[in-house]
């Protein structure tokens, strides 16, 4: 009965000392990109649900000092660090934890059994560990959107052949499942991805020519890592969520619109045939679509702090500048195109927003790099993993003359 109410997860652990009747069955859980924003949210909730939760494996990329914490406390059975020269670090201090390292490390760790793998790293680092976390029949929770715009088609075919669900984690993505499921796929209209506009929402061109790393990755109601918190900046993180989308729910570009709306309160709206719509509501708090993917589809309780809608008053929504925030309409672009142009967006804007934290580039530099990484690119029709990252390797490698050549000629002051 109870395996029937987790949908489809395997109970992996029981808590032997209670009567038969009133054994828990705890999901086990591998978190990918632990020490992160969103591995660090994830770990909150099951710290505040110790009893429905094991958790099985942590990685990180090199906080060690943040992972020997979480290892210590959660007690894991596996981690991983990418950086291979922190491996023996860990391993000093991590137990009976077995430490896993570098790229191959991810992989290993997602491969292993699990109820579900959660991935939270950063960029297209987790293409890999989420194609293995499905192929070994592992449930996904996927907060990681570059895969998905890199190889969405591949990586949606991988999951139906192995029967595997992909639950979105992303705050907008997690409302547009919640107000999708249980609904005809014809009786969608459309849906609208909501965006807070970023920092600099209401900025003129001229002040956006001097805008500091440490400005874009200050976000006015989400706590975020620093690449998704410049991508907000740009805009650009609402052009991948349009791949996304496509990719998680089966819809056609012309299906999926953009509308501002500063206050983060409504995440989701889906607009029906019949003219109606359904939307998802609530506090910009990203433990709210994380807890709705772990515990999917029961839901948590979280805290007793709840929103007043009285407080908050107005919700207002305008169209995006796609004029002023050029990476949206250049999402769009990648997306119209298909093939591999989204790895080849994908790629050529990782690059330019490492550069622009490092200082390297000014901030009006990201479209620019974006763009001229597009223009100058071959697009393949062909979806297959090897076509995508050849497209990604040549990308990158376009992208970085154009840094370099842009750190030569701009002043960043």
């Amino acid at each position: 009965m109870l395996s029937a109410v987790l949908s489809g997860f395997m109970p992996c652990m029981r808590i032997k000392h209670l009567p038969p009747l009133f054994r828990v069955i705890m999901k086990k859980i591998t978190v990918l990109g632990s020490t992160g924003s969103i591995g660090q949210n994830t770990l909150e909730v099951v710290r505040r649900h110790p009893d429905q939760f094991q958790i099985h494996g942590l990685t990180a990329r090199g906080n060690v000092e943040l992972l020997l914490a979480q290892i210590k406390e959660f007690r894991p059975h596996y981690v991983s660090v990418f950086d291979p020269e922190l491996r023996e670090a860990v391993q000093k201090h991590a137990g009976h934890c077995q430490v896993l390292s570098g790229p191959e490390g991810l992989v290993e760790l997602a491969s292993q059994p699990v109820d579900l793998v959660l991935n939270a790293v950063v960029g297209a680092v987790g293409l890999q560990p989420l194609l293995a976390a499905i192929k070994a029949g592992n449930h996904v929770a996927a907060a990681n959107k570059e895969p998905l715009v890199m190889a969405g088609r591949y990586i949606m075919e991988e999951a139906g052949k192995q029967g595997v669900r992909i639950l979105p984690v992303d705050s907008e993505h997690s409302a547009n499942f919640q107000c999708l499921e249980g609904s005809n796929h014809a009786d969608v209209r459309c849906v609208h991805l909501t965006a807070s506009g970023g920092p600099f929402y209401r900025y003129s061109p001229e002040e956006m020519r001097h805008i500091s790393p440490a400005q874009a990755m200050s976000h006015p109601t989400w706590d975020m890592g620093a690449k998704i918190s410049v991508d907000s900046a740009t805009l650009m993180n609402k052009g991948l969520e349009i791949i996304e989308a496509m990719w998680l729910f089966g819809l056609e570009l012309e299906q999926i619109r953009v509308v501002i709306h500063p206050q983060s309160i409504v995440h989701s709206l889906v607009e029906f045939v019949d003219g109606s719509f359904l939307a998802q509501l609530g506090r910009a708090d990203m433990k709210l679509p994380i807890a709705y993917a772990l515990n999917y589809p029961s839901r948590l309780t979280l805290s007793d702090e709840r929103m007043d809608l009285a407080t908050i008053g107005t919700l207002t929504f305008d169209k995006p500048d796609c004029k002023t925030f050029p990476c949206l309409a250049l999402a769009q672009e990648a997306a119209q195109e298909g093939g591999t142009a989204p790895a080849i967006l994908n790629a050529a804007n990782e690059e330019a927003v490492a550069a622009f934290c490092n200082a390297k580039i000014p901030f009006l530099a990201i479209a620019e790099v974006v763009e001229r990484t597009l223009s100058e690119s071959n697009f393949s029709s062909a979806y297959d993993l090897d076509a995508v990252m050849e497209a990604d390797r040549d990308a990158r490698l376009r992208a970085q003359a154009h840094i370099a050549s842009t750190s030569e000629s701009t002043p960043l002051c």
